[in-house]
């Protein structure tokens, strides 16, 4: 995270990063999509189709209202140093940096199906991705005061 801040404000750096989570997170959704379509007999590619529109096109808004608000919450909490590129930085990378945990959420979703292995997964993904979001905002608004 200091690193990517040292290279400077760049957003097409920020989008690209948020673009790569995102589509590994669509590409994790394939083996669960695969079997929700076998098991109801559907067509998979309209679900695809589905999931492509939501990751590539609608969550990238979603994440940047999330950094907003990030970046509010850092400000009110005494991050003085904090930006709204830091934030948007500081929860991109941290999407990015969970989402192989996001693919394994897909293998297990795809051949075990639901059950407490797959909540057991998306747990752990879940406490990977706040504790690098937690990490790279304090290095972002607080560390940087220093």
């Amino acid at each position: 995270m200091r690193r990517l801040l040292d290279m400077g404000a760049r957003e097409g750096r920020v989008l690209a990063i948020l673009m790569a989570g995102c589509l590994l997170t669509f590409i994790a959704q394939w083996p669960r999509l695969a079997r929700e379509a076998h098991l109801s007999d559907q067509e998979l590619q309209p679900m695809l189709g589905g999931a492509l529109m939501a990751w590539i096109f609608i969550m990238p808004l979603v994440f940047y209202l999330l950094a907003f608000l990030a970046y509010l919450i850092s400000r009110v909490a005494g991050a003085a140093q904090m930006t709204p590129y830091g934030a948007r930085l500081a929860l991109f990378w941290a999407f990015l940096a969970a989402a192989p945990l996001m693919l394994l959420n897909g293998l297990v979703a795809g051949f075990v199906g639901p059950g407490p292995g797959l909540l057991a997964v998306g747990a752990v993904w879940l406490a990977v991705f706040a504790w690098f979001t937690l990490s790279n905002l304090y290095v972002a608004g607080w560390e940087r005061e220093a």
